[in-house]
């Protein structure tokens, strides 16, 4: 089986005038299967979100390679990079602040279905349908974001990104402000929507025991590097590096 998502050799140095030059990400290779539920794991500055900012184009790679179903897009801009967000779609840590607070969920949510060509009745009819899909009723098509819990506009960001029907959705620290009830709610209904949907997960996260029973596989960061990967069970009773085990002793 072919990945839906392979980075190759990725590499990012920030410079700037007058300081010496800070490698962030370091030679990170991994793929992503269809289907699959992939975690990267390592505490804050470890190089995840750097990884996540070039593989969805928000930043430029100093090296390597970024390979999308099948195709090349390390370099792509303009209507090029629109169309690979078709295919990858991101939901955020705070999702409060992804909305923007003059406008409805439904609005939201509609907003890249009506960019795609749909027409305005039909996107906001999608846009319910796929808040019911997350556990949401009819009304908070109409609410605005601030009129909604941190787990309900968690649900209402997840539904806006699969309103395009991507191929891989990247889950940037998505449950790190939700108190434990909701973590689990939200996972639950990730696990729901993969059996529903063809489609797989980024999971970007700073605590292994989180993603045990949730991911397939795990990625472990440290400075930059992937140090360690495996089978979530298996990284956790059999880490190979110092580094792992002092991250798994400090959650479990």
């Amino acid at each position: 089986m072919d990945p839906i998502l392979k980075v190759e050799h990725l590499t990012k140095t920030f410079s700037s005038r007058g300081r010496e030059d800070y490698t962030a990400v370091d030679d990170v290779n991994f793929s992503l299967y269809p289907g699959e539920k992939l975690a990267v794991i390592g505490e804050s500055g470890s190089g995840k979100t750097t990884v996540v900012n070039m593989v969805t184009r928000l930043l430029d790679c100093t090296s390597g390679r970024i390979i999308l179903d099948g195709e090349d897009i390390t370099n792509v801009r303009g209507k090029a990079l629109r169309e690979i967000y078709r295919k990858v779609q991101m939901v955020f840590q705070t999702p409060v602040e992804s909305f923007d607070p003059r406008r409805t969920l439904g609005d939201g949510i509609s907003e890249s279905l009506v960019n795609h060509g749909m027409k305005k009745k039909e996107a906001m009819k999608e846009a319910v349908r796929l808040l019911k899909l997350c556990g949401l009723g009819d009304e908070f098509a109409k609410r605005y974001p601030h009129e909604v819990s941190g787990g309900q506009c968690q649900r209402a960001a997840i539904a806006r990104a699969l309103a395009i029907k991507p191929k891989v959705l990247i889950l940037d620290e998505a449950t790190s402000a939700l108190d434990v009830t909701v973590q689990e709610e939200v996972l639950n209904l990730l696990t729901k929507i993969k059996e529903e949907m063809d489609i797989s997960y980024l999971f970007i996260c700073h605590d292994i025991a989180l993603v045990q029973n949730f991911c397939d596989r795990v990625l472990v960061m440290y400075h930059g590097r992937i140090v360690e990967e495996g089978i979530p069970d298996e990284v956790i009773q059999h880490p190979k590096e110092e580094y792992t085990k002092n991250l798994i002793d400090s959650v479990l």
